[in-house]
């Protein structure tokens, strides 16, 4: 198989291919970038590459970011969004980072980038697939609600107690799992009454 063979199976593959992806591959970038000016390869952003036929959906923002931010988990209103508790898609990629990760360089989307802590980045994630190869972190519904509430201040409090009252009707929480997560992002005094509220 020829490299520019190569690149576009690795293309096909991946997705959204990284061009630090070629080297382990013993492919070139030069190549890469002779297929963008041929029109076989798009460039998407910096070191991002994709196919020029592949579908771009609705999650392929934060596929992008995935790849680029490897490390990042999508948190709060994106993943109110994905997690389909409020319709309106954020403007901004919502990712969590550990307190001393780098800032994340990306030209596009607009990111808002929330610090967390160990203890409460590495609690509550769930791994999913979009675009039906690119694996992606996303806090799970019982650890964005609390998130929500943790951060209501830049959230608002409101957008915290709609996504509660959400889940809670349509019956999508575990209530164990839901008070776990407020003790770890320490945030059960503040939810306890909205909690005991629920009809």
């Amino acid at each position: 198989m020829n490299s520019e063979a190569a690149i576009l199976e690795l293309a096909r593959s991946k997705g959204i291919l990284r061009s630090c992806d070629l080297e382990p591959q013993g492919l070139s970038r030069a190549e890469l970038a002779r297929l963008v000016r041929s029109g076989k390869m798009i460039y998407l952003s910096r070191g991002l590459y994709t196919l020029p036929d592949k579908d771009v959906t609705e999650h392929s923002t934060l596929a992008e970011v995935a790849i680029k931010i490897p490390k990042s988990i999508f948190c709060l209103m994106t993943a109110l969004y994905l997690h389909q508790l409020t319709t309106q898609s954020p403007h901004e990629i919502w990712i969590a980072l550990a307190n001393n990760a780098r800032k994340p360089r990306m030209d596009y989307p607009p990111l808002k980038v929330m610090r967390f802590s160990e203890e409460t980045l590495g609690y509550g994630v769930e791994t999913r697939v979009i675009d039906g190869v690119v694996r992606i972190m996303i806090t799970s519904l019982e650890k964005t609600i609390a998130d929500c509430f943790k951060f209501r201040s830049t959230v608002g409090l409101d957008v915290a107690i709609e996504a509660l009252h959400e889940a809670w009707r349509d019956k999508r929480i575990n209530m164990d799992e839901l008070w776990r997560c407020a003790v770890i992002c320490r945030v059960s005094n503040v939810m306890r009454p909205y909690l005991e509220s629920l009809p």
